[in-house]
């Protein structure tokens, strides 16, 4: 099996609902996101995607969906406030936690055609969640 990662940054900022602890405030975050994509073959240049192809699908959509844009979930009461003031917005139906935003990533990638297996989204340089298709 042939693996291939290639490491995306990008800034964002979100708050929790439903959260009790200093999260459900408005922060930021310098997010890393680790993308490894995986299959049993390689094409005809001996690769399995080509690194620009995951810079020109996935990173694009990273860079003009979630790179400094506030994450939110839908129902946050703050989301129309924001919106009528013209600020940039993701809305996600769950809470944008960094395990639902790497799902979030992953999901994309895959939609783009990708053989995404997991996404490692560092949200601090001491954590991080992951995601994982399969199983």
């Amino acid at each position: 099996m042939y693996r291939v990662t290639r490491q995306i940054e990008f800034c964002y900022g979100h708050r929790l609902l439903d959260y009790d602890g200093k999260c459900r405030h408005l922060h930021g975050h310098n997010g890393l996101a680790v993308v490894t994509l995986e299959g049993p073959t390689l094409d005809a240049r001996g690769m399995l995607v080509d690194f620009g192809d995951i810079k020109r699908t996935l990173q694009r959509w990273i860079d003009d969906e979630l790179d400094h844009n506030m994450i939110l979930r839908r129902d946050d009461p703050l989301l129309p406030l924001l919106q009528e003031r013209g600020e940039r917005v993701f809305v996600m139906d769950q809470n944008p936690t960094a395990e639902n935003i790497a799902r979030l990533i992953y999901d994309q990638g895959r939609s783009a055609g990708l053989p995404v297996v997991e996404v490692v989204l560092w949200e601090t340089p001491n954590c991080f969640a992951t995601f994982a298709g399969g199983g």
